[in-house]
């Protein structure tokens, strides 16, 4: 005899109900296992070969930071797709962005990035020409160095989804008129990393 339709809802219901307990049991354990955690930034070294504001709205800028990035992570790879860099200062754009090529970091490894950041004729408002000028008398401009991208982790033959990527590097920088190449950094800024 048949069983009656009851008992066979009953059933399939136990048994999604169980697969779906294990199958979230297994996700939890392999996050436990792999726990991906963000990559840490630091600015080592700052050049400005070129700080022109003599007509604005307009700045032309040559820059040159060197980063330094960590994976802090045990078994997992970190791949960055798409990455950006731009220099800001007082939240504007002073340089154009820079598309920097993909880059893959392994477990536990250090890479340093020095993009060249600049460009001709980025406009800007007056307040932030009129506070670069004056910063720059006064010796000390505080920067900001930009990073925008995508990234995604990877486990063994595991990888993940793309995650927006955002860096944010404060830096302050000892500045003088018509002072070219290396400026000395003030401080030893870490950078905000979201994910």
């Amino acid at each position: 005899m048949a069983s009656p339709p009851r008992n066979t809802r009953r059933a399939l219901c136990t048994f999604i109900t169980i697969f779906l307990l294990l199958a979230g049991l297994a996700v939890l354990i392999v996050w436990l296992i792999y726990r991906p955690h963000k990559p840490q930034f630091t600015v080592l070294g700052a050049a400005i070969y070129d700080l022109n504001t003599t007509s604005p709205p307009f700045i032309s800028t040559s820059m040159q930071f060197t980063l330094v990035t960590r994976n802090p992570n045990r078994r997992v790879s970190i791949m960055y797709d798409k990455l950006t860099a731009y220099v800001s200062y007082r939240n504007q754009a002073i340089t154009s962005s820079l598309a920097l090529p993909p880059l893959y970091h392994a477990t536990k490894s250090t890479v340093t990035l020095s993009p060249v950041l600049g460009g001709a004729g980025v406009p800007v408002s007056v307040e932030a020409t009129n506070g670069l000028v004056m910063d720059e008398a006064y010796g000390i401009v505080a920067l900001s160095v930009v990073l925008l991208g995508r990234l995604r982790w990877k486990a063994g033959v595991i990888y993940t989804g793309r995650y927006g990527v955002y860096v944010k590097c404060d830096v302050w920088v000892g500045l003088k008129k018509g002072i070219v190449g290396q400026v000395p950094l003030l401080g030893s800024p870490q950078c905000k990393v979201d994910i």
